[in-house]
């Protein structure tokens, strides 16, 4: 029975995470091609690199948020409410103090280091030091918002989450309709998405006073909860720190070797490819709260239940993202014009392949971290952005625009070397080999091997005719299906094909 109501209660919460990304996926698409259109290319490339120089500061404000979680998620009694809400004091009172010193950093020294790494002038220097203060002010937001989330995320109370999620992209998406066309700046758009995480701060904090008000603390500082959360916190920083690095490789370079309009149609691609990645992604964030309090389980059944759902979440990436393969092309004519298309075709692609490949260690990720194993996420994370940043370095200065995207293949080609051997140490199953082979490299290689194949024979065919919306979108969903069909067929095969 307890089995039972797990089960439910996974599939509960992957669904209100789901539905959540897909409400704010879904308009972050359809917004973007506006976007696009009224800024132009390059202030859009402006924008990415913009946000990607904020972007390491999420390391903290991540690294922050999980180990506050794990710290909630493990005192979750009435009787232990003194000491959850002196982890919650203190964790919000690093955000906020340590979020304000990172925001002047950012605000202060971004705009000239950006103008001197990416060689930028103009109009668009103008624009540069708003764009950074908008930028890390929203950052700051979701540093203090990440923190209130944390006590429902902890108790896996995923349709609060999803609703503070909801209201923040509607704010943010309907401020882009109407200031936008206004003042068509890159700190414009940087100015939306600020004010929609401000939003959500706010949301956050009312419905957690509402909710959980008892749990609830001003910022202080307690030595007990701040050696755990440093303790966590640290490798956890190094962890999201590589990350975040082997994400922004290809923008940080692009800029300084090329336009600004080439990290634009970088970042449309990318947004495409990461909107379906952090999709799958969410479906199984619910299992790091989840893998938290099964740590008295046996050995035996965690595994069984790791590569069990590290197999489920490779079918879904092979099929959703796989499905982009084929339809890139025509997708990206539709969506951003075909001075975009032609251009960001090839890189949609390749990222698309990288992303499934990226999706082989996510279980596996949480696991580590639900058993405080955060040097080992730091050490798979750092070793994936030294392959990345080593073959962007090398590929882009000699192969220019064609070679972006091939330094995220093999990045996680490193991350799924580094994951096995850990995860070889972590478990002493017999057939460990052949479990890794079937329920993780199996799928994602039937995946990309059948979305290559699909569009060598037919993508072609998709270009013959004017694309239409409805006939992409179905030219999708039959790819996704008929990459499901033959990737569950192949999974029959072998020692664990009838399990």
């Amino acid at each position: 029975m307890a089995v039972g109501k797990s089960s439910i209660s996974l599939l509960g919460n992957s669904a209100w995470n789901a539905a959540a990304f897909l409400f704010g996926a879904g308009l972050n698409l359809l917004i973007l091609p506006f976007v696009v259109f009224r800024l132009g290319i390059a202030a859009f490339g402006v924008a990415g690199l913009v946000t990607a120089c904020v972007a390491p500061a999420l390391a903290f404000s991540n690294a922050l948020a999980l180990s506050t979680t794990r710290e909630l998620a493990q005192r979750l009694a009435p009787e232990e409410r003194d000491d959850a809400r002196h982890f919650f004091a203190t964790a919000l009172l690093l955000a906020g103090g340590i979020g304000v010193v990172i925001v002047m950093i950012l605000s202060l020294g971004g705009p000239p280091l950006a103008r001197l790494a990416f060689n930028m002038g103009g109009k668009a220097s103008d624009d540069l030091a708003l764009a950074f203060v908008f930028g890390a002010s929203g950052w700051l937001c979701q540093c203090l918002s990440a923190v209130f989330l944390a006590l429902f995320t902890a108790r896996q109370d995923y349709r609060r989450i999803a609703s503070i999620s909801i209201v923040g992209v509607i704010v943010s998406t309907a401020s882009m309709v109407i200031l936008i066309p206004l003042w068509p700046q890159a700190s414009t758009f940087l100015g939306c998405q600020a004010l929609g995480f401000a939003t959500s701060l706010l949301v956050a904090s009312v419905i957690s006073r509402q909710v959980l008000g008892e749990w609830l603390a001003r910022p202080a500082l307690h030595r007990v909860p701040l050696g755990n959360l440093t303790n966590l916190g640290a490798w956890q920083f190094a962890a999201q720190s590589g990350g975040l690095i082997a994400g922004q490789a290809d923008r940080y370079l692009l800029g300084a070797f090329l336009q600004p309009q080439f990290v634009g149609f970088y970042t449309v691609a990318q947004r495409l490819e990461e909107a379906m990645y952090i999709g799958i992604l969410k479906v199984g964030e619910i299992l790091f709260p989840f893998f938290s309090v099964l740590q008295k389980e046996s050995s035996d059944r965690i595994a069984d239940l790791l590569f069990r759902s590290s197999w489920v979440l490779n079918v879904l990436a092979a099929s959703a993202l796989g499905a982009l393969i084929p339809v890139a092309g025509p997708l990206l004519h539709l969506w951003t014009g075909v001075e975009v298309a032609i251009e960001a075709e090839r890189v949609l692609v390749v990222l698309s392949i990288a992303g499934m490949l990226g999706c082989s260690a996510n279980v596996f990720a949480f696991y580590l971290l639900a058993n405080g194993r955060s040097r080992s996420n730091a050490l798979i994370s750092l070793v994936t952005a030294v392959f990345t940043l080593a073959t962007s370095a090398v590929a882009l200065p000699y192969f220019g625009w064609q070679a972006a995207g091939w330094s995220s293949c093999i990045g996680m080609i490193a991350q799924i070397v580094i994951t096995m051997i850990l995860l070889r140490q972590s478990f002493s199953l017999a057939g460990m080999w052949s479990r890794v082979a079937h329920f993780v490299l199996l799928p994602l290689g039937t995946g990309i091997a059948t979305a290559l194949a699909l569009r060598y024979l037919a993508g072609e065919q998709l270009f013959d005719v004017a694309p239409r919306w409805w006939y992409v979108g179905g030219s999708y969903g039959l790819a996704a299906g008929i990459i499901f069909v033959v990737v569950v067929a192949v999974a029959r095969i072998g020692p664990h094909g009838a399990t």
